[in-house]
Formats: structure tokens, sequence, C-alpha cells
């Protein structure tokens, strides 16, 4: 008998039709959303397919920071050894493009299996900085074997092979958005059965109060290490479909740089809902492109106002301001 299966039957969620109501419907409005990007901006879709990258290794930071509550700025480290692995695979042969993302989530889990090793040894502010150490020992490794990776000009020359035999990666990104859209969808499902499993209302369990899980006869090492393992899946899916759509990886896949980003987008977002990650990432990633491209020299200074407003109108993030006005709305009209 395992020792963990009665700690996670005492936190394990209640399934009501309600919730299952709004998952569907959430479910429904990014399929729609996607497709109302495919439609209104045909001539972005590589920039779309960019922030559905994004998107997938911003989920996985917030299974890592929102629901178990390690501080880590280090998360594009998995997120490069997906797109790595997958480009190192197609330049060697392997062209398939579904292989070619179950390679880049074996990439990214490995790479989460010895980041979550030497983080969970740590707590609290030099769990940060192992991080940090970690993102930048990916970075000047990738850098250094140059064979391999291509060093500081990049892995190019990658050609995925079509989708099913058929569906040829454009010049448009058509193919790479739809393929992007369809692989966020799903794993996004999957992500909502691992949060509301008894598995992740565990983790949860552990941000809240490591003492009172470990006295309840729970392993925490375990248990995060496992939520470093799926991250980093995730994570490396999202570098692979990176690879695949740019058909290069450089080393800004595995830069603090990027790191920094993602953590800024689940923030903004707002920590603990994956929905936080997806709104977070469109967001930053869609305001920094028009203002870029409005004012090329002092668009960082109208990102950092965004944020600095966003944080403090909206602590929990935008997600959580969305709950807050409903949450008011319903008891206005309950009286």
């Amino acid at each position: 008998m395992q020792v963990i299966a009665p700690s996670e039957k005492l936190v394990a969620p209640s399934h009501t039709g309600a919730q299952i109501g709004r998952d569907v419907a959430g479910v429904l409005l990014i399929i729609a959303a996607g497709l109302a990007g495919y439609w209104l901006f045909p001539d972005n879709l590589a920039l779309l397919t960019r922030v559905i990258a994004v998107a997938l290794m911003v989920l996985s930071l917030d299974l890592i920071v929102g629901y178990c509550g390690i501080a880590t700025l280090g998360h594009a480290a998995l997120f490069g050894a997906g797109a790595y692995a997958a480009g190192i695979a197609c330049v060697n042969g392997v062209t398939e493009p579904l292989t070619l993302i179950v390679i880049g989530a074996v990439g990214g889990a490995a790479a989460g299996l010895v980041m979550g090793t030497i983080m969970l040894r740590a707590h609290g502010l030099p769990q940060l900085v192992l991080s940090i150490a970690i993102v930048q020992l990916f970075h000047e490794a990738a850098n250094k074997a140059s064979a391999y990776t291509g060093g500081s000009d990049g892995l190019s020359g990658l050609m995925p092979s079509p989708l099913f035999g058929v569906f040829e990666f454009d010049l448009w990104g058509q193919t790479a958005y739809l393929f992007g859209l369809i692989l966020l969808v799903f794993v996004f499902i999957v992500l909502k059965f691992v949060v509301s499993s008894p598995f992740g209302m565990l983790c949860r369990g552990i941000k809240e109060d490591q003492v009172r899980i470990r006295a309840m006869g729970a392993f925490v090492f375990p248990v995060l290490l496992k939520m470093f393992v799926i991250s980093g899946a995730v994570a490396g899916m999202g570098g692979a479909l990176a690879a695949i759509s740019t058909q290069v990886v450089g080393l800004d896949s595995v830069s603090f740089e990027l790191s920094a980003n993602a953590l800024v987008m689940l923030v903004l977002g707002g920590l603990g809902t994956l929905y936080g990650a997806l709104v977070g990432t469109v967001i930053f990633m869609g305001f920094e492109h028009v203002v870029s491209s409005i004012n090329p020299f002092h668009w960082m200074t109208m990102v950092g106002a965004l944020l600095i407003a966003v944080v403090l109108a909206a602590p929990k993030g935008l997600s959580g301001l969305t709950d807050r006005l409903f949450a008011s709305g319903r008891a206005k009209g309950g009286r």
C-alpha cells in the first residue's frame, strides 16, 4: 500500500456539474479564440504560432509556481531542451511532426527531472538562485556544444515532413498554427484533469502547508518532482512546436530573458489558474508586438507601465480580477 494514497483521498476535489460545464465552456472559448485568430490575422500566423508555443511554456510554469509554490526563473531550460531535442532529431532524419513533439516532450521531461532534483534540495531565495544558475548552464551548454546545437549561429535546416503525410508546413504558417492550436487544446484538457485530480490537489496542499502534508503521511519530494517532470514535458512540447514552426532553434530558446518574460506573463494572467496563463501570454505578447511596432525605441517603457498598472489594480492577475467582478455581479444579482 502506498503511503501517499490516504493523503490524496483527503484532499480529493468534488467534481460538480457546474464546474464541468465551466471547463467545457472554457475549452470551447479557447477553440473559438484560436479560430478567430486564424481568420482575422492570416498574415500573422507565424506570430500566433509563437504565442501558442510560449503559452505551453507558461502553462507548464503555472504547474510549478501556481500549483506547487516553487520559485523559479529558469523555466526556459525546459522549453529549450524540448526545442533542441526536436531540432537535433529533425536534422538527423526524424521529420514526422508528431514524433518530434513527443521527442520534445521527452527532452523537456528529462530536463525537468534534472532541474527538479537540484532545485527541490533548497527553498525560498536559494531555490530561485538555483533556477537562474540552471538556465545559465543550459544556455552555456547549448552554446558550447556547437557540433550538435549550432552554437551561437543556431540550429538550422529543420525540414519537418507534411503532417499525416498530407498537410505541408507552408510559408504562411497555416498548418503550423492549426497544428499548434490542436496541441494547445489537447494539453490544456489533460492539464485540467491533472490539476483537478487528487495528485493536483495534493500539490496545492503542499504549496499551502508542507508540514501538515508531511504529517498526513505524504512524501513531498517525489510529488513535487513528478510535477516537475510533467511541467518539463509540456514546456518541451512548446519548444518542439517552436522548432517545427520556425525551422530553426537558437540560444534565445534557453535564455534567462525568456524565463523572466514567462513569469511576467503568468503573474499578469494570474497564478494557479490555467486560464490565467493563456490570458497573460496573449496579452503580454500581443501588447509587446503592437507597441514595439508603433514605438521601437521606447516600447519597453510602455510594457513596464502596463505591468505596474495591472499588478497594482489586480494583484491576483487579470483572471483574479475577472473572478472578482463576476462574484460582485452575482452578489448584486442575488439581492
